[in-house]
């Protein structure tokens, strides 16, 4: 029987796996949440990574930007169409016509802008037969298994986060026109220092992360290389395998992601909010 961690009054957690991630009981997230449960929440996301909240009804629009915003201001996605009358929600819909899939490579929630996301709550209501799981990584100890010379070498790197190559006429198909627009860029640490927890993380993602500022383009491409199959190892993985109403709430500073397109022509369907980061340092 998986051990309940410990200390919480409202809720009740457990491990989802060794590298990371919990299963939260004892809420349901479509009544909101009153400041006790809010806290043991946020702490159980510090510790845990990724929480996954199981037996969960429904949310509305209203109450999932309510939830969210106890955590701070929500991010707008620079891309992505917006709710009719609820902006700050990013539905997900996958489908049979669909062009692309959200999330369907490894990332960390639009590491592009200046400031990217600290966390996102994602709850699915349509669900293929099977298939559609997400895989989430402990960036934390991807970076804690790294050599120390290599620790070492990058200490003080910054790597560039670009969009334009991700978002570029991406949801034309849901008609979105963005001819003029400009996408965001930013560059990050290759190692970003967690503002809660204090730890370190290794900070760069296939989607988004195009080069190391200050090497050749051979030395960044190879070295990036390196760094993204190493993050990617099983040994930092969970895969979560959804059920109807689930939700996931994931810290978007110290995991990256993958959300598995194995289900074509089937559907998969939701509606997440973001919540604003601060600079990574």
């Amino acid at each position: 029987m998986p051990t309940v961690t410990g200390g919480y009054r409202r809720i009740r957690v457990t491990p989802y796996g060794p590298a990371l991630g919990g299963a939260v009981r004892g809420v349901d997230l479509a009544r909101g949440l009153d400041r006790e449960t809010y806290a043991e929440v946020r702490r159980a996301l510090l510790d845990r990574q990724v929480l996954f909240f199981k037996e969960q009804s429904e949310i509305s629009p209203e109450t999932q930007v309510a939830v969210g915003r106890m955590f701070g201001p929500l991010h707008m996605h620079p891309a992505a169409p917006r709710m009719s009358g609820y902006p700050e929600v990013f539905e997900i819909h996958v489908h049979r016509d669909s062009r692309v899939a959200n999330g369907e490579f490894w990332h960390s929630d639009v590491s592009c802008d200046e400031e990217p996301p600290m966390g996102t709550i994602l709850q699915l209501h349509v669900l293929p037969a099977s298939g559609g799981d997400t895989i989430f990584v402990n960036m934390y100890a991807a970076y804690e298994t790294l050599p120390d010379a290599l620790k070492n070498r990058l200490s003080g790197l910054t790597a560039r986060h670009a969009s334009e190559h991700v978002y570029r006429e991406r949801y034309s198909d849901r008609g979105v026109d963005d001819r003029g627009k400009a996408y965001p860029s930013a560059d990050h640490p290759v190692v970003r220092t967690h503002p809660e927890t204090g730890r370190k993380a290794l900070y760069v993602n296939r989607t988004f992360t195009t080069r190391i500022n200050g090497l050749s383009a051979s030395e960044s491409r190879a070295l990036l290389e390196s760094l993204f199959d190493h993050c990617e190892e099983p040994r930092f993985q969970i895969r979560f395998r959804w059920e109807l109403n689930d939700v996931a709430f994931w810290d978007n500073r110290c995991t990256m992601h993958h959300a598995i397109w194995d289900y074509w022509p089937e559907e998969r369907k939701g509606r997440r909010v973001t919540i604003r980061g601060d600079r990574p340092r």
